[in-house]
């Protein structure tokens, strides 16, 4: 079985009926930190036990990697309000809680320290500029952090329970299902062909596929988590033999961090259980702002990843070919090539059109198009 990254599969719960919470300072924390929390808590985010200390923190944006030199390429910062840790110093015991979902965990602080957030902003995502979503979510953080090891107490309820798999049980499933190599899908959209065709080339070298939708927090436009997931259950329902793919999401917010944030997929993806990663065209790029292979190029700074990263460049449908193909094995010309633009389909979509079968399953577009709006507004 493959090896937590870190080597070691993090466990920080401690589930209890009744949290006293009696005289303790109570910190409020945003859907993205309660999320944040529990992917500690169940060793997604292995091997972090906490939010980043001010050491880790200045080596993931100088070296991708925390001080222990294990590879880490995204913060996982704690933000809060100086004047809600009440007195609260280094050492002390605080409890993050989450209303809207009902979390409450127990954090021991450990460090208290502030950062520059435009150099944070610059050194993750390669730019200052104000309209990058995760320039300006960076932006917008409050300007003390906490540090230190948390422990979960109680779950936060969760909308979509009957798709989430935890690293404990992937990692169980796999072993039964007796699949060695497992090659995981990272996605924030629902398939079109070419993510099929991606999907069941990379199946063939392998013993079963993992398809990861990112349920979390996206930008405008985006379609919603929904959406994707009765789109992705028309897929394999119709398209997918049972016994070689599974479904599960993992909820975490989109960084939009373009080459980090494909370490981070990998990453998270590796406590999952699996041996390969899908890495696609402008991995979790947005606008302009990187190279479309640049998350590519990445991986070769990580020799000691623990995860075999599977690249796939521009892909097509070739009318000649009468399949999908890519540049290295088509040999005609472009007026014969469909490509998988999302915005056309996405354009289609909008106006209840289904596209046509040469880009979207007619299964797929039909799940989609059974919402009145499929779309982040």
């Amino acid at each position: 079985m493959q090896e937590p990254h870190g080597g070691r599969l993090i466990d920080r719960c401690r589930i209890v009926d009744d949290v006293d919470t009696k005289d303790a300072i109570m910190l409020q924390v945003n859907k993205d930190r309660a999320e944040d929390i529990e992917n500690i808590a169940h060793g997604i985010f292995s091997p972090l036990e906490g939010f980043l200390c001010y050491n880790d923190l200045e080596n993931v944006m100088e070296d991708m990697r925390l001080e222990s030199d294990t590879p880490w390429t995204i913060p996982i910062i704690l933000d809060v309000d100086k004047q809600s840790l009440q007195g609260a110093k280094e050492g002390d015991k605080v409890f993050l809680k989450n209303d809207e979902n009902g979390l409450i965990a127990e954090m021991e602080i450990e460090d208290i320290y502030s950062v520059d957030k435009k150099r944070l902003a610059e050194s993750i995502y390669g730019t200052k500029d104000n309209s990058h979503p995760g320039v300006s979510m960076t932006y917008g953080i409050r300007d003390t952090l906490l540090g230190g090891k948390i422990t979960l107490l109680k779950e936060g309820k969760k909308q979509f329970e009957s798709y989430s798999l935890r690293p404990k049980e992937t990692r169980i499933l796999f072993k039964e299902k007796g699949w060695k190599k497992i090659v995981a899908f990272q996605t924030r959209n629902p398939p079109h062909v070419g993510h099929e065709y991606v999907q069941k080339a990379a199946l063939t070298f392998v013993d079963g596929l993992f398809i990861n939708p990112l349920i979390g927090r996206k930008k405008k436009g985006d379609f919603k988590d929904e959406v994707i997931l009765k789109a992705y259950e028309a897929l394999m329902k119709y398209y997918y033999p049972k016994e070689r793919a599974v479904l599960a999401i993992l909820c975490t917010s989109m960084k939009y961090a373009g080459p980090r944030e494909a370490i981070h997929h990998a990453i998270m993806r590796k406590n999952f259980g699996c041996t390969h990663f899908i890495v696609g065209r402008d991995h979790a790029g947005v606008g302009n702002f990187y190279e479309p292979y640049a998350a590519h190029d990445i991986f070769d700074e990580f020799p000691d990843l623990g995860i075999t990263p599977l690249f796939f460049r521009s892909f097509f449908y070739c009318k000649k070919c009468g399949s999908v193909v890519n540049e290295k094995i088509c040999p005609h010309g472009k007026e014969e090539h469909v490509n998988f633009s999302g915005t056309k389909i996405r354009e289609m979509l909008k106006e209840g059109k289904i596209p046509p079968s040469d880009m979207m399953r007619p299964e797929v577009a039909e799940a989609i198009l059974s919402f009145d709006n499929p779309f982040i507004e």
